[in-house]
Formats: C-alpha cells, sequence, structure tokens
C-alpha cells in the first residue's frame, strides 16, 4: 500500500493581503436586509448600535477586495497558512481513481476556522474604542475564538452558549473561560427574553436564534458594548475567504482545479470562506470552473437548504434582528439536541442562500449515525478526529468518492475540514456505544414553523 502522505503548504507571507467579497460578481445584486418595523432596507446607521463601523461597511460593500490589516494578518500568522492535504490513504481505503483534498482548519488555537473572522471583528471592535463584545455559540467553537480574538485585542467577552451544547461540550467553554470569556448558558436569567424563554420551559435546550436574541439585547443595553456574530452576515463570510484564497494558491502550485466542493453548512461562513473564490470564477466565466460542482452538507434534524423556504425571515427568535432573505425554517425553530451543534441554526447566511436559490450551489443532508461512520472511516485512515459538523461534508466526499469508483471516472473532491473533534468525544462515545439517535425533523414540524412567518 501507498502510505505516503501529501501535504501542500504555503510560506506565512503568502497569507491573502486582501479578502474577496464576492459581492463585487453576483450577477443580480444581494437583497438587503429590511427594517421589522418598516420594511425598508436597512440604513447604516441603524446597526451603529450593535456593530462598529467599518463591520457595517464591510457588510454593505460591494468592491472586490477588501484589505486585512497587518495586525490581523500578524494574529493569523500563528496558525495561517493552514495545510492543504490529499487524502491518500482515505483514497486507497475506498479503491477509487477520485483524488480527495482537503484543507486543514483544525490547526489554529481554537481547533477550528472560526478565529479567521473572531480575530478581524475584535480588531476592528478595538479599534472603534469598543471595551466589550457578546455573542452566542452553538458547539461552542465560535465562542472560544472570539475569546481568543477579545483576548488578543484587550477586550472583554460574554458568551451565550446554547444551553445543550454548554452541557454537552464542558471543555469548549473552559477554553474559552481560559482566555477571560464570561459563559452564560442560553437561556439565561441574565436577559429579559432568556427569562421569558425560561418561564415558558425551565428545562428549555436552548436554540442559536434564543442565544442571538440575548446577546444583542445584552449588548444595546449596556455602555461600550458591542455584538458580535460568528457567521451568517456578508463580512463574517468576507473574512472566511481567507481559506479559499490559499486554497487557491495550493491548487495552482499542484495544478489541480477541484470539480466538486463539499463543505458542512449551519450558518455558511465556513464554506463560504473556502467556497467564494471558486464560485467567484464560475460567475465571471472562467472555463476552469464551468462545470464546477459546489455542495452545502447539513443534518436531516435541521434541513435549511434542503427543506427550508426561500424568504425574509428573522436572524433570531425574539425578532430583535433586521429581517434576511435568506433559506429558513422559520425564526422560532427550535432542533433537536444533535451533536453537530454549530448546525443546529433555523437559516443560513444570504449570500449562500441566494446563490444556492440562483442554482450556482446546492445542497444534501444526512443523519447522525452515517455521518460519524463517515468520521471513522476517515479517522482510520487519515488519523484526523474531526468535528461531528465537519463528519457531514467527509460523508458527502466519501459518497462522491464511491461513485467515482463505480464509474472509473477520476474527478478532484474537496472538502473543507473546519475543525478538530477533541472536544466531541462524548458524541463519539455515544456513537461508538450506538447510543447516537437519528433524527429527521418532522415535515409537520417544519410547516408548523414556516406558517408563523409572514411572508414578503
Amino acid at each position: 500500500m501507498n502510505m505516503k502522505m501529501e501535504k501542500i503548504l504555503l510560506d506565512e507571507e503568502e497569507i491573502p493581503k486582501s479578502w474577496y467579497n464576492i459581492q463585487a460578481d453576483l450577477p443580480t445584486p444581494l437583497d438587503p436586509p429590511l427594517n421589522p418595523q418598516t420594511l425598508e432596507p436597512v440604513k447604516p446607521e441603524e446597526l451603529e448600535a450593535i456593530f462598529p463601523r467599518e463591520l457595517i461597511r464591510q457588510e454593505m460593500s460591494r468592491e472586490r477586495w477588501i484589505r486585512i490589516p497587518e495586525e490581523v494578518r500578524d494574529v493569523y500568522r500563528l496558525w495561517r497558512p493552514t495545510p492543504l492535504y490529499r487524502a491518500r490513504r482515505l483514497e486507497e481505503k475506498l479503491n477509487t481513481p477520485a483524488r480527495i483534498y482537503y484543507k486543514w482548519e483544525g490547526v489554529s488555537p481554537p481547533g477550528s476556522h472560526k478565529p479567521n473572522t473572531a480575530v478581524a471583528q475584535a480588531f476592528f471592535n478595538m479599534k472603534e474604542g469598543v471595551e466589550r463584545l457578546t455573542t452566542e455559540t452553538g458547539a461552542g467553537q465560535w465562542g472560544s475564538a472570539l475569546a481568543l480574538g477579545c483576548m488578543l485585542f484587550g477586550l472583554k467577552c460574554t458568551i451565550y452558549m446554547v444551553r445543550v451544547s454548554y452541557e454537552q461540550k464542558p471543555s469548549r467553554r473552559t477554553l474559552a473561560q481560559i482566555w477571560g470569556a464570561e459563559m452564560v448558558p442560553s437561556p439565561s436569567n441574565r436577559t429579559k427574553f432568556g427569562r421569558s424563554m425560561l418561564e415558558k420551559d425551565p428545562n428549555h435546550p436552548g436554540s442559536l436564534g434564543i442565544a442571538i436574541s440575548e446577546a444583542i439585547e445584552d449588548a444595546v443595553t449596556h455602555e461600550n458594548t458591542k455584538y458580535s456574530l460568528g457567521s451568517v452576515l456578508n463580512h463574517v463570510l468576507l473574512h472566511q475567504t481567507v481559506i479559499g484564497l490559499e486554497l487557491k494558491k495550493q491548487f495552482e502550485s499542484i495544478e489541480e482545479y477541484p470539480d466538486v466542493m463539499f463543505g458542512c453548512v449551519g450558518g455558511g461562513s465556513n464554506f463560504a470562506g473556502a467556497a467564494f473564490p471558486f464560485v467567484g470564477d464560475k460567475l465571471r466565466g472562467n472555463p476552469e470552473a464551468e462545470s464546477l460542482k459546489v455542495v452545502s452538507c447539513e443534518p436531516t434534524a435541521c434541513p435549511t437548504l434542503t427543506k427550508g423556504i426561500y424568504t425574509y425571515d428573522h436572524g433570531d427568535t425574539a425578532k430583535m434582528t433586521p429581517l434576511l432573505k435568506m433559506h429558513t425554517l422559520g425564526h422560532d425553530f427550535v432542533p433537536p439536541p444533535i451533536h453537530a451543534g454549530g448546525l443546529r441554526y433555523h437559516g443560513d447566511a444570504p449570500l449562500l442562500c441566494k446563490l444556492t436559490n440562483d442554482g450556482y450551489m446546492s445542497a444534501v443532508a444526512f443523519k447522525q449515525n452515517e455521518v460519524f461512520e463517515a468520521a471513522r472511516i476517515f479517522a482510520q485512515t487519515e488519523g484526523f478526529v474531526v468535528a461531528p459538523e465537519t463528519a457531514h461534508c467527509v460523508k458527502a466526499a466519501i459518497d462522491e468518492a464511491l461513485k467515482c469508483k463505480e464509474k472509473n471516472e477520476e474527478k478532484v473532491i474537496f472538502f473543507a475540514n473546519s475543525g478538530h473533534g477533541h472536544f466531541d468525544m462524548a458524541a463519539y462515545e455515544a456513537f461508538i456505544e450506538g447510543k447516537l439517535q437519528d433524527y429527521e425533523y418532522p415535515e409537520e414540524k417544519i410547516k408548523e414553523s414556516l406558517a408563523k412567518l409572514s411572508l414578503i
């Protein structure tokens, strides 16, 4: 057996100097966020209560390239550029003619892609005199990343962690606390909205929508405090394109180009970051990208792209956020407590949703046990134990490679390996012991949630 590992590296000076903004290449503009009271497009000044001005500018910009501050690039050097691997052992296990590649974001201090934007957001807030950031987190990857970013730039950090993940994943909670963050299980007694949720159900498992509402309420009711979001919004996806821009250089260095790209999607930032520079090629008519397939992978327990509808909806349960045009399951959707906590969000990034709705991207959904089995196969060949979220696109890549085997078809398959699963051992233990339940969210529950939307 050929056991050679192929790792494609870049020099740290090749860290991108600008982020790529796909809005510059969209055939039609993105539908604007709407003020929930007036239903008019949100004005920049209306967002200043929760975001610093520079992030608002980036959110609304249609410039193709936005410069990365040197202070941010200097922090990126702690772990970037991240390696691109060819999964030769996995290819041999599957006996496929396909060539499988993955970019490994698990080398960052928190072990995921999240600090690519956390560091940038903390920097821009610090520059405008903000003293504290609030945020929500599901599985804890985003919360721990923001804790790191705030520590590096001298900000305080308060994190509302979805209660079921707070209990399932104490290690990520502890990691954020080591970096100085205050961790609060959500729903909580800290906010008016949290208390209202606990009155209805003292044992409420929480949701990202509820945690977002609490974090925003905290931010707008305290001075020198802003809110930070780890996915969904345009500026977050923008910062994550550092992944895809590095990836393009790495593929160019070995004279490859992907035929199909997979990534797990909860809000959409990690996969958008990896894929958008390539989707941009497609939008600009690059012949290399003409037949490129870009596929989002999500859980059947929270099938936002595969069963949600494309419409305006709130990003949070309390309806405090602007209305965003996105695929949604309804803002009061509460998914089952699956272990892929980062994929338990009712909506997805408007940019990713638009590209999906317009046919440039597609989506598939998987059940828990099959994605954990894929993660086990990957760990037993490539060695890395990946996060439950990432396991979804590992499953898709394996399925695609087996199709190539059946057809004797050579393809370049890429998946975004967004983070390690070292803090997810309880989930892996449940899988190994046969205790992991598969959830497929009932159609009637989805319809019930969607029926409450005021469609626009």
